[in-house]
């Protein structure tokens, strides 16, 4: 009986006698894991798989637009910089240094192109071909028109611009005729009246052939026009003039001096030509002349990225919020789908915490997704395009990552509100039919 009772008066989970416990006190506490998580939220995902395609195509085009319109911009920038720096390379240009001169510290030229300049730079290692311009300013009223009566009731034309040159223009601005041709040594050596147009105001002025013997009339000047000229990708300005020899800007409106001097040399040469022609050219003063390569392409490129920007980034916002939208649409149904299993849990001992972040999980690896196809997508495009275009397809590949965390921020931003919902249901109300 003794021994009974010191059993009966053990304590529970004690085994007679002192000995060890039997059962373990403390019971082990509920382990929810971080792989528990990811499997319950990514469960239902794959079950559905044409509402997940329906789900994640707004957020796959987002993505995909945007990361397509940094490579377009990348790689169009590009290809402007090598066609800019491949003109630069073989072009030389030579102009009079500019110096502070009075009280109001105006530039005014320290130099002076001599008029045989492409005679003395032509002797030179390295040119190929050279060729004076400027331009020549009119008197005040005087136009450039192509019929000789000014017509007071017409409506006011802006005159084109009015560039002087030396023969040599078409080969070193690598231009090409359209019809007639260019003036020669003879035309600038007698002045005579005679003048090449730019295609595109030639085709303003209504001027597309000269069998007809055409005539520009500058400040009630008539000139002969000869030819029409097209290309000239060294200076595409003069696509908008007309050109007229130097001797003949010297004789009737009493040119003095050539702006620059626009030097075609081979690829290379550029420093050992840009210092040589200054002597060449002015030997005794050196300094009052500036030889440089053309400016850069930055402006241009850039201009060319905010224009493409601008439309594809409109794009894909729109197609984000799309995307966004989709998400949290979809996210909501299934919490409303799940209602009974998310009781059910609650009822197991799951926490809010826990429900919420398995549904903030489930639209966070949605958005994911989505981003991850469309940042392929968009790397594509841009391969695709560049190849057609015959060009050096340029992606940085931090963008392509990038867009794949921004699917996933997009994701986390759609699930908040269904994931909060989720989390605020109650085991007794969802067991109930909600």
């Amino acid at each position: 009986m003794g021994n009974v009772g010191a059993s009966a008066a053990a304590p529970a989970g004690e085994a007679p006698g002192g000995a060890a416990p039997l059962v373990p006190a403390i019971a082990h506490a509920d382990r929810f894991t971080f792989q528990d998580l990811v499997a319950e939220a990514t469960a239902d995902i794959g079950s559905r798989p044409a509402r997940l395609i329906m789900t994640i195509l707004g957020t796959v085009l987002g993505i995909a637009s945007l990361v397509a319109t940094i490579g377009f911009a990348q790689t169009a920038a590009a290809q402007i910089a090598s066609q800019f720096d491949g003109a630069a390379a073989t072009r030389v240009v030579v102009s009079a240094a500019q110096a502070q001169s009075g009280s109001q510290n105006k530039s005014v030229a320290a130099g002076r192109l001599p008029w045989d300049s492409p005679e003395r730079v032509e002797l030179l290692a390295g040119v190929e071909s050279a060729t004076l311009l400027g331009e020549v300013e009119l008197a005040e009223g005087e136009t450039i028109t192509a019929v000789p009566v000014n017509d007071p009731a017409a409506a006011a034309v802006a005159s084109p611009r009015l560039f002087s040159a030396s023969p040599e223009l078409l080969d070193t601005a690598e231009g090409a005729l359209v019809t007639g041709r260019f003036f020669d040594r003879g035309h600038d050596a007698r002045a005579d009246r005679v003048a090449v147009l730019g295609a595109r105001i030639a085709e303003r002025m209504g001027i597309n052939r000269v069998d007809s013997q055409p005539s520009v009339f500058i400040g009630g000047v008539a000139y002969a026009v000869v030819g029409i000229v097209d290309g000239m990708d060294r200076r595409s300005e003069l696509l908008d003039a007309v050109i007229i020899p130097t001797g003949s800007a010297r004789a009737d409106f009493g040119l003095e001096a050539p702006s620059e001097l626009d030097i075609r040399i081979a690829v290379g040469a550029g420093p050992q030509v840009a210092k040589q022609a200054v002597i060449a050219l002015q030997p005794d003063d050196p300094e009052s002349l500036e030889a440089r390569a053309p400016s850069g392409s930055s402006d241009l490129s850039e201009s060319v990225q905010s224009d493409v920007n601008v439309v594809f980034l409109i794009l894909g916002v729109i197609a984000l919020l799309a995307g966004g939208l989709g998400i949290a649409n979809v996210t909501l149904l299934s919490v409303m789908e799940r209602i009974g299993e998310i009781g059910l849990r609650r009822a197991l001992g799951a926490t809010r915490r826990q429900i919420g972040a398995q549904f903030m999980v489930e639209s966070i690896v949605i958005g994911f997704i989505g981003g991850l196809i469309g940042s392929a997508l968009g790397v594509v495009a841009v391969i695709v395009v560049a190849a057609v275009q015959g060009w050096t397809p340029m992606t940085d590949p931090l963008v392509a990552a990038a867009g794949a965390v921004l699917g996933a921020v997009v994701g986390w931003g759609s699930g908040w509100y269904p994931a909060r919902r989720a989390a605020r249901i109650e085991p007794v109300a969802a067991l109930r039919g909600g």
